[in-house]
């Protein structure tokens, strides 16, 4: 860790009669409710938290007059730069930002992606961010993935946003344009994990993580369906790998779907366009969430993203031919 990209952090609190036989992991989330319990688990494990001038661990338990003292470093986001990057910002205050991701825009950095990412943008927007995990990026998108996503601006926004997030409170709605012709809507409830033998994809696998997805059907092309689908839990590749599990892939899925199946006898613009898509169809257009601040039920919605509306565009024509069509 470089010091001079980290700040001091330093609390000195007394254990009272309501924490007395708590964990001590449990009491001091309580005292310094502005920080999350497992950053404060990870500084209590690497000594930075004492208790009556001793180190202790996690699951140790304090009693009432007991004095403890954080004296830790908070680790700046010294590993990603920041870059004047544009961002597409829906709302922005004090608290949080929420953001209108573009296609192609990956979220952190990473190997094959050093640079270049909303985390960098986010740095060179709003430098205090350097002092937020991953610049409070608290939830993510897939790089092809449009739409709304929320970043706190503080810790205490952040620690909120995460438990909002833990306790499924976060309401996340999406515009999926999806291969086959679904009759009507329902409920997913498949675990998720690692693809047995290709490790770069996610699947429905018996030991996953629990998942759950629900969608609804909103227009029905040729061959095509328009979804919307809300999330219930984020597993990475969630609604993707859910969809493939009912036979029913995104379009421009080239990890899941396989190749663009034009409808049978449709325009040959629509078979151009279908075939040149270049990413899933899938736009998170509706986020709903508690300000982490006020309390207050605060909801956002966008347009479909312009390149994913203009396919919609071609299949509605489409239908409206087979429609007219004696």
């Amino acid at each position: 860790m470089n010091p001079a990209a980290s700040e001091s952090v330093r609390h000195a609190v007394r254990v009272d009669s309501a924490l007395a036989g708590a964990r001590l992991d449990q009491a001091l989330a309580a005292l310094l409710p502005e920080f999350s319990r497992s950053r404060l688990q990870q500084w209590i494990e690497s000594g930075q938290v004492l208790v009556n001038d001793a180190p202790r661990r996690c699951r140790d338990k304090v009693w009432d007059g007991d004095a403890i003292r954080l004296d830790a470093l908070l680790a700046a986001s010294d590993a990603c730069t920041a870059q004047d990057i544009a961002l597409d910002l829906v709302h922005e205050d004090a608290h949080l930002l929420v953001i209108n991701k573009p296609a192609g825009l990956v979220v952190h950095p990473a190997a094959g992606n050093p640079d270049g990412t909303l985390q960098n943008a986010l740095l060179h927007h709003a430098p205090e961010l350097a002092k937020v995990p991953r610049a409070g990026i608290v939830h993510r998108l897939d790089k092809d993935t449009s739409g709304l996503l929320v970043v706190a601006r503080t810790l205490a926004a952040h620690k909120s946003l995460v438990e909002q997030l833990q306790a499924r409170r976060v309401h996340r709605e999406y515009r999926a344009l999806a291969v086959g012709e679904l009759v009507t809507g329902g409920r997913i409830d498949a675990p998720v994990g690692r693809h047995p033998t290709q490790r770069i994809r996610m699947a429905v696998v018996p030991h996953g993580r629990p998942a759950v997805t629900h969608y609804r059907v909103l227009e029905r092309y040729p061959g095509h369906t328009l979804l919307g689908v809300e999330l219930e839990t984020g597993r990475t590749h969630q609604i993707r790998v859910h969809l493939t599990h009912l036979h029913h892939p995104l379009v421009g899925d080239r990890t899941y779907g396989g190749r663009p199946r034009p409808p049978r006898g449709c325009a040959a613009e629509l078979t151009l366009e279908l075939q040149a898509f270049p990413r899933q169809a899938l736009h998170a257009i509706r986020l709903g969430l508690n300000h982490p601040a006020s309390g207050e039920a605060m909801v956002w919605e966008i347009p479909i993203a312009p390149d994913l509306e203009a396919l919609l565009d071609l299949f509605r024509r489409e239908a409206k031919v087979g429609t007219d069509s004696p």
